[in-house]
């Protein structure tokens, strides 16, 4: 389904920030757009940036499913700076998995914005998630007993020792004898 994005760009607070962007708004169905100003309210702005497929897999229901099950369902839009003035952000990418969403975030680089999903969105990602969701039986791996090396209280059988590896040590072993 193809989704635009909708980014704005605020004055900044701090000295630190002249331009503050966020993710504002998707627009389900979108035609192709290119940095097209939607709105602009002093020195704020809203563009519709991009448009991009939102393009869900039957791999990831499962996190389908945990952000379908959040208190606001919602769509991540990730972005980068570009450094360029026409276009300061690139739209890469627009999901409906908080995991991807959340690896995005562990790198730093990019700005991972979310969206509340519009009613249709969250019809059709439903809808999607009833057909191919499969729930995996949790399976608690066991070790191997074959594997694991019999203990006997003495260290390790693989390796040689004339005494107990338990012992305490003696002065000849900690010190050099005078």
């Amino acid at each position: 389904m193809p989704i635009g994005i909708v980014l704005r760009r605020s004055p900044g607070v701090t000295r630190w920030a002249d331009v503050v962007w966020r993710a504002t708004g998707i627009l389900p169905g979108a035609d192709e757009a290119d940095w097209k100003l939607l709105r602009q309210e002093g020195e704020s702005a809203e563009y519709h940036a991009a448009t991009l497929p939102l393009t869900l897999y039957r791999s990831d229901t499962e996190a389908y499913v945990h952000g379908l099950a959040a208190k606001v369902p919602c769509l991540f839009v990730v972005c980068r700076e570009t450094g360029a003035k026409d276009r300061p952000l690139e739209v890469v990418l627009v999901t409906a998995s908080p995991y991807e969403a959340q690896d995005y975030c562990d790198g730093g680089e990019e700005l991972v914005e979310k969206i509340a999903m519009t009613p249709g969105i969250l019809n059709w990602v439903r809808a999607y998630v009833a057909e191919h969701h499969e729930e995996e039986a949790f399976v608690k791996r066991r070790r191997d007993k074959q594997r694991m090396p019999h203990q006997d209280g003495v260290g390790d059988p693989r390796i040689s020792q004339a005494t107990d590896v338990y012992r305490a040590p003696r002065r000849s072993d900690t010190e050099p004898v005078q």
